[in-house]
């Protein structure tokens, strides 16, 4: 009998946790507050208003100039998991935490979330099917983050990125798609797979056939973008990561994929003669796992 009960009471905490996370106490509201919540942001695509749940913590300190920092989360769209992995990080270095949620119903399978909603078809990019940039998933991170500081009283000029997995790719996409961005460092850490800037490789793999494909490189290599990655992180076989012929010219598993990136990235920039502000740092015994990169993350971020 005590090991049904004890059985019981696991069920009842992890329900309990499961509901926390769903309905958290300082959200549902077109405001942010002091503390952990949610609060829905309204964006106006060119055809809707599409209203997003934007997952914070903001510790309580001087909020006017506590640095920014947007954290993407990855396919499993869960903001909220990703917002607390960094919770400590952020009370103890006293910076704002800003997690949006890019729902499956607003921002569809990879197309819509990991390619920026682009292309209607991001394998298959034409001029038919290109978006209007109003409506590309890159276009959301500027208004929020006027919102945010409109909200909060925040004079940052710039703000800080870090993506995981799926985010990774948002945001090292996001670098390149949107070079005017008030963006200052970006972590983009264990992707699985890379748009390379590489003008003679059809988007998504390179930028041919993109908007892209003759804009200054410069705009983007002289960014400072970390490429971030496990140590372990080397199974071909992993969930969701995605091969094919194509996809498999930058390697067969994240880790080699993100030194393919960095590589030949460096390459290119170096043949253009840009400056190439790019690093690639490994994370020591790490497989997949977001949490065991926030420390690290944050350093490199300085925030």
């Amino acid at each position: 009998m005590k090991r049904w009960l004890n059985i019981l009471l696991i069920f009842l905490i992890i329900g309990s946790c499961d509901n926390y996370e769903e309905t958290e106490p300082n959200g549902s509201s077109s405001q942010i507050n002091v503390g952990t919540g949610f609060y829905s942001f309204n964006y106006e695509a060119s055809n809707s208003n599409i209203a997003m749940d934007i997952h914070y913590h903001i510790p309580d300190a001087d909020l006017s100039t506590m640095p920014i920092l947007f954290v993407f989360h990855g396919g499993g769209r869960n903001a909220v998991e990703y917002r607390n992995s960094w919770i400590e990080e952020a009370n103890n270095r006293e910076f704002i935490v800003i997690a949006p949620k890019f729902s499956s119903t607003d921002f569809p399978r990879g197309d819509g979330y990991n390619l920026g909603n682009v292309f209607e078809d991001g394998d298959n990019p034409s001029t038919s099917t290109l978006n209007e940039e109003q409506d590309w998933a890159f276009s959301i991170i500027e208004p929020l983050f006027d919102d945010v500081k409109s909200q909060l009283g925040n004079t940052s000029s710039t703000y800080n990125i870090f993506g995981f997995s799926a985010g990774s790719q948002f945001a090292h996409r996001f670098v390149m798609f949107k070079p005017n961005a008030r963006v200052n460092k970006i972590v983009a850490s264990a992707a699985g797979w890379y748009t390379v800037p590489d003008a003679n490789v059809e988007f998504p793999y390179g930028i041919d056939n993109s908007p892209i494909e003759n804009i200054a490189p410069s705009s983007y290599f002289t960014k400072n973008m970390t490429i971030q990655i496990g140590t372990l992180d080397n199974d071909p076989n992993a969930s969701a990561l995605r091969r094919n012929a194509i996809v498999d010219q930058q390697g067969n598993n994240r880790f080699d994929r993100a030194f393919y990136m960095f590589n030949t990235s460096k390459i290119i920039a170096e043949s253009l003669g840009e400056t190439f502000n790019w690093q690639i740092i490994e994370t020591l015994g790490n497989n997949h796992n977001n949490r065991e990169a926030v420390e690290q993350a944050a350093q490199i971020l300085g925030l």
